[in-house]
């Protein structure tokens, strides 16, 4: 059950389950969550972001959110991102979890994968320390401002996942509605 991903429909709706790395060959449209993890600094805001580890089937190496998964059947999305950045980062977040919006994508990645996801996008607000990532998920971690990001995504877009500019100005745009003292 643990590695198996639900499948859904355009409207979200649940049609199956699927073994997880079959449904990443397959193409199949699956549930997703992106979590982002934020602190206020000064004016504006920091990302938590994640490197992959090297030996991720997909997308090793790169950069992304705070963490991304994919909920257990009938497992709500903000335990699901919860429980996922607690085995990924070694982080406790007992902040609410906002869902900000979702979108789809249908990529080809390395190893003759797909991923197709209906991706929630989560935010918290959130500055844990001490927390400690588990080597076989991350590699590393940095927080960064959005003009850092800006730059970076500009510079060198190849170092990060390829959902992650669509999830960064969805959080992106979210903040903007914000002032850091919200």
């Amino acid at each position: 059950m643990h590695n198996q991903v639900v499948l859904v429909n355009r409207h979200g709706e649940m049609i199956a389950v699927k073994d997880k790395l079959q449904a990443h060959i397959d193409g199949d449209l699956h549930l997703a969550f992106s979590l982002q993890l934020v602190r206020p600094a000064g004016d504006s805001y920091e990302l938590l972001l994640q490197q992959r580890a090297s030996d991720k089937y997909h997308s090793a190496d790169l950069w992304a959110n705070t963490c991304c998964s994919h909920p257990f059947l009938d497992e709500a999305l903000e335990v699901a991102a919860k429980r996922r950045v607690k085995e990924e980062l070694g982080i406790i977040t007992h902040t609410e979890l906002q869902d900000i919006g979702d979108f789809i994508y249908k990529a080809r990645l390395d190893n003759d994968l797909f991923e197709h996801e209906l991706d929630h996008i989560l935010l918290g607000f959130d500055d844990p320390s001490g927390f400690k990532a588990n080597p076989q998920e991350v590699q590393q971690t940095q927080w960064l401002s959005l003009a850092q990001i800006d730059a970076a995504l500009s510079t060198r877009p190849e170092t990060f996942c390829v959902w992650f500019p669509t999830v960064y100005q969805h959080v992106k745009s979210f903040l903007s509605t914000l002032t850091p003292a919200d």
